[in-house]
């Protein structure tokens, strides 16, 4: 679906695939012919068979269910991605094949020697350490191999901090576990690699990758991007506001902030061009609007399924704490798109040349129907497994009422096929930080890390956050975003927690600076792919793309001071207050950021306008009234001052 959009709606020089390759290490896999691509699909559909049976049928115990999981992924992961870039990258060579079999065969012992493996608990078998050896060996080499070494350097320093903590100096050592010790506490425990990340990987968050794919293959990216043409296409610098209106409704199917940009950035990246958005604020709009899919709810990231594991609350939970956020952020980015095109002067895209809406909803509208029945199934108080389970099924019967939608046997084992090849970057990120979660449950070296942080930054909260905020970002860089929320979750938010911070705005905190490195340069990944499209400076794209996101960096601040926006413990009124008022708090922080409102603000009223954002972003009456003043005071001086001197400068005669 993604590569039919591209060929039609980008430039005609811009390969998806390779565009995805560069940007996207979980895109950079063999391509097979003939017997082996057949296998390899069996394989992957087979994974998802045994996913979707046991969500609706019953769930494996949880080790079991993580140990299939978990061979399924490494087998795939160890034949798909080659070791480097002088390997075969058409077939499979024999060393491949033969650390995938050991990669099952390690995972799958757990499964067969169940029942042994309980009753000798504590006391592993010298047979138990060697496949758990082999399991942690091929773990670390797939996930080098699907995302970069940095996770796996990352595990391998837990490791060695594990063993030789007896040797390290004040409250960083500890008394030091032996080489048995720590495989078993690693591979045949449930705090190491099996443990609650895993776990969410093998249920939650796989069946929603599951039923993203599926719904993929109806069409619906297509029928999203045509809907949100038809809505906001004709308006002012219309292009821009498609997509962050189709980037947003797409960031709730699809959990990838590249994947994102690269299937609606083809289409609405060259739109923006062609009305007069220069290309780093295209890329900038795109990469935006993309990142924040993930706190889209009803459907985030995967972070969000670990969050709710733990907080011990159900996934709707989390959903709702993340909606007034999300309405702030996006509503942040749309203002500002309106604002530039405002102080462009550009126009929006002709009406006869845009699809009518009411017929998108009477021939494609069906489309949305299994994210409303999820939504519905959420709501009504079902786990996100049958959720997810009940959304995949409603979409078969539904894609049948159009030819166009119709899930044939053939897509639908395409989608099958996706919805495996999808998961292997988030169960390794799973799996391997595992090894870190493990570690601080072994040592105690969370509670170390996250006193250390409390101390650095002197017993105040604000440092804190600042010192938290920065951890998130810069392990952003080079970790998926899963495993920097898992890493950042066990390691900085505790310390947030030691100040009387709110779980989840703990969470929520580290999961937005997590997120938000995929806009902060150097390493911007969604930026410098919807750069690599717009054909514009990525360095450039990224600053702006992170001006654009500013909002998602000032209201995780915002709601660790004062929880409302989070719905914790406040009243329908104060909630309805804190949102209406924030809602306004955005539009000052737009205006800021772009330098205009009804025309041209210079940098003393830029600053006004920013103290004015600050003080409605805080749920306080007091604050909440001095930032409408502000609003007030710059209304009018740009209605009866700035304007009138505008108009006298423009009909004076010039010097010819």
């Amino acid at each position: 679906m993604a590569q039919e959009n591209t060929k039609d709606s980008g430039d005609g020089n811009i390969d998806f695939n390779e565009l995805m390759r560069k940007f996207d290490t979980e895109s950079a896999y063999r391509i097979f012919s003939g017997w082996l691509a057949k296998l390899m699909m069996l394989v992957a559909v087979a994974m998802s068979c045994f996913h979707f049976y046991t969500s609706g049928f019953g769930l494996l115990p949880a080790q079991h269910q993580g140990a299939v999981h978990l061979a399924f992924t490494l087998l795939l992961t160890i034949f798909l991605y080659p070791a480097s870039k002088n390997s075969p990258k058409n077939t499979v060579p024999w060393y491949d094949i033969i650390v995938g079999l050991l990669g099952v065969c390690a995972s799958m012992y757990l499964v067969v020697n169940y029942m042994s493996l309980i009753e000798r608990s504590g006391m592993p078998s010298d047979l138990d350490l060697i496949w758990g050896f082999i399991l942690i060996f091929v773990l670390l080499e797939a996930t080098r191999r699907i995302s970069n070494p940095v996770l796996p350097c990352l595990a391998i320093i837990c490791v060695l901090y594990c063993y030789f903590g007896n040797v390290l100096p004040g409250s960083m050592g500890h008394r030091g576990f032996s080489i048995s010790r720590i495989i078993n506490h690693m591979y045949l425990g449930t705090e190491g690699i099996f443990g609650t990340p895993l776990e969410v990987s093998s249920t939650f968050v796989f069946m929603f990758i599951l039923f993203g794919s599926v719904l993929e293959k109806t069409g619906v990216g297509k029928f999203i991007i045509d809907i949100s043409l038809a809505l906001a296409g004709w308006a002012s610098g219309g292009p821009a506001k498609v997509t962050v209106i189709a980037s947003g409704i797409m960031g709730t199917v699809s959990g990838s902030s590249v994947a994102n940009v690269c299937t609606v950035g083809m289409f609405t990246i060259p739109l923006m061009k062609s009305v007069g958005y220069k290309p780093h604020f295209a890329a900038a709009v795109e990469a935006a609007a993309s990142t924040g899919g993930q706190i889209m709810p009803p459907v985030m990231g995967a972070g969000a399924f670990i969050m709710a594991q733990f907080l011990g609350w159900p996934y709707i939970e989390v959903a709702k704490a993340a909606v007034i956020p999300a309405l702030l952020y996006y509503t942040a980015v749309l203002i500002q798109v309106h604002f530039e095109a405002k102080r462009l002067g550009l126009s929006g895209i002709a009406r006869e040349n845009l699809p009518n809406v009411w017929h998108l909803v009477k021939t494609r509208g069906f489309l949305v129907l299994p994210l409303a029945a999820i939504i519905y199934l959420l709501v009504a108080g079902y786990t996100p497994l049958m959720a997810a389970f009940w959304g995949i099924l409603v979409s078969i019967p539904l894609s049948y009422l159009s030819k166009e939608t119709r899930l044939t046997p053939k897509k639908l084992l395409e989608a099958l096929e996706a919805g495996a090849r999808s998961s292997l970057g988030v169960a390794c990120a799973c799996a391997c930080v595992g090894f870190i979660v493990g570690t601080g449950t072994l040592t105690g070296l969370a509670l170390r890390i996250a006193g250390g942080i409390v101390d650095l930054a002197g017993g105040l909260l604000l440092p804190t956050l600042l010192l938290t905020m920065l951890a998130s970002i810069l392990l952003g860089t080079g970790l998926p975003t899963t495993a920097n929320f898992i890493v950042t979750s066990t390691m900085a938010a505790p310390a947030l927690k030691l100040l009387g911070v709110p779980d989840i705005a703990a969470y929520m905190f580290v999961f937005y600076f997590g997120i938000a490195a995929d806009l902060t340069p150097p390493v911007a990944l969604a930026a410098y792919a919807a750069a690599g499209i717009a054909g514009a400076d990525p360095m450039k794209s990224g600053v702006t793309s992170v001006k654009l996101a500013l909002a998602g960096f000032l209201v995780p601040f915002v709601y660790v001071y004062n929880p409302i926006l989070l719905m914790v413990n406040a009243t329908p009124l104060a909630v309805i207050q804190a949102t209406i008022t924030a809602l306004v708090g955005v539009y000052l922080l737009s205006m800021t950021t772009i330098g205009y409102y009804n025309g041209h603000l210079p940098w003393w009223m830029r600053i006004l306008a920013m103290s004015g954002a600050l003080g409605l972003l805080d749920p306080d009456t007091m604050t909440d009234f001095y930032g409408l003043g502000v609003l007030a005071f710059i209304y009018l001086w740009q209605r009866f001052v700035a304007k009138p001197r505008q108009t006298v400068a423009a009909t004076q005669p010039g010097d010819e």
